[in-house]
């Protein structure tokens, strides 16, 4: 379980590219590694990757298909800096909202617009029937960030970043065009489905009784 506050962006070294499979090195800073051990879960732009070797300030982290397939890390290329965060522990500070480390699909940035104390990004998700999930002043996690979805069409989301998160994380570093990877808040998923699932039922049993 991560909060989608990110600690550190730590840059790729070294990738092992397979067959439908590849390993990322990663250089971890000192304070990342405290207490770090193998099996460990680590957000990586927002998905849940384990600790499979480490060797100094050297992480190591396996990709299987359907990562590289469902998530932007699959197009890391050593030197790409990536969000990362630890898995939060009993007591720490809650300050974005529950994130599981699932990608449920990534998004493109189809424009971003920037003014005086002012930094929009607008994304576009290809299934349709995922923007039911994403609501005025609703949560979204982008790269495995917390954030507040500022403004939602029919096809699109709009996110406003402070200074701080384009200081912290890699998306000050995102063009239009660039795939950000999606995890929707699931209280939220878990609503709108229940209610979906509701009016289902209740529209099924009318038209019951109105036969009757």
């Amino acid at each position: 379980m991560f909060t989608g506050i990110i600690q550190y962006t730590a840059p790729v070294v070294y990738i092992d590219q397979k067959l439908n499979f590849r390993t990322h090195v990663l250089e971890f800073p000192q304070e990342l590694l405290l207490d770090l051990q193998l099996g460990a879960s680590v957000a990586h732009n927002g998905c849940c990757l384990t600790v499979t070797q480490i060797r100094d300030h050297f992480v190591s982290f396996d990709l299987i298909q359907e990562t590289i397939k469902l998530t932007n890390l699959g197009t890391i290329t050593v030197g790409c800096l990536v969000n990362i965060e630890r898995a939060v522990k009993f007591n720490d500070e809650i300050g974005g909202h529950f994130i599981s480390g699932h990608i449920i699909c990534t998004a493109t940035i189809i424009k971003i617009l920037i003014s005086d104390n002012n930094y929009q990004i607008w994304c576009k998700i290809l299934d349709s029937n995922i923007m039911k999930y994403f609501l005025h002043k609703g949560f979204v996690s982008i790269d495995g960030i917390s954030l507040t979805i500022s403004k939602v069409t029919k096809n699109y989301f709009c996110v406003h970043l402070i200074p701080e998160t384009l200081l912290r994380t890699t998306l000050g570093l995102k063009r239009s065009g660039d795939r950000i990877n999606i995890e929707i808040d699931r209280q939220t998923q878990a609503i709108v489905d229940t209610v979906e699932r509701l009016l289902i039922n209740n529209n099924k049993y009318f038209k019951k009784a109105l036969k009757r």
